[in-house]
């Protein structure tokens, strides 16, 4: 599980094809710290770390990415040199500071506009038909693994929606949010309290 709350910026050092994509991440995290086998949130991705290496500031590790994980995700995440939004596992103990996240990509959103309001960005993204009944104003949702608050939602003619998000300074910075634009192509996890509460919808329905 994950929390949504981004640590640090990494960048994609190296991708290999061995059988899947063998992907290597730069880091600041101290890699005595990190297990062989644990999870880290890539863009909001839940990857395996495989191998690891360097120091405390200038770290790596790499993790098997199938071709299944990047069809299903944003495909210019998966470029050498491309910066990655990194978060490692919750631990027992840990502040929850933004919403419980699992770290599996519902799909994949479209930037619609990026606007600057004062001194924060209005952002504007479009989901698919079948997230749409899952995003309200004031739920969050996870964009490229950043937890965040949705403003307000507007439904499509053809069923997806359009939903706005607010993005203050200290996000834009810390983020990889702030290199989007329009037309770029976001990974999506909508909030599990969410999905929960339209299956109990659907069976209250049928009852």
């Amino acid at each position: 599980m994950f929390t949504g709350i981004v640590t640090e910026v990494g960048n994609i050092l190296s991708i290999e094809d061995k059988g899947d994509h063998h992907i290597t991440i730069s880091c600041a995290m101290d890699p005595a710290r990190i297990a062989i086998g644990a999870s880290i949130a890539c863009s909001g991705v839940c990857l395996t770390v495989v191998d690891k290496g360097g120091v405390a500031g200038e770290g790596w590790f790499a993790v098997d990415v199938s071709g299944e994980t990047i069809k299903r995700t944003a495909p210019a995440q998966w470029q050498a040199g491309a910066p990655i939004n990194l978060e490692p596992a919750l631990k027992l103990g840990d502040e929850l500071g933004g919403h419980i996240v699992t770290g599996h990509v519902d799909a994949v959103g479209e930037v619609v506009s990026v606007t600057q309001v004062g001194g924060s960005w209005q952002y504007i993204v479009s989901a698919p038909k079948d997230l749409a009944p899952y995003i309200a104003a004031k739920g969050s949702i996870t964009v490229d693994g950043v937890s965040l608050t949705v403003n307000e939602v507007a439904d499509q003619a053809d069923g997806a929606c359009h939903f706005m998000l607010n993005i203050i300074p200290h996000t834009w910075q810390v983020t990889t949010l702030g290199r989007l634009a329009t037309g770029h192509k976001v990974n999506l996890e909508i909030d599990v309290l969410a999905r929960y509460l339209k299956r109990m919808q659907s069976l209250a329905a049928q009852g």
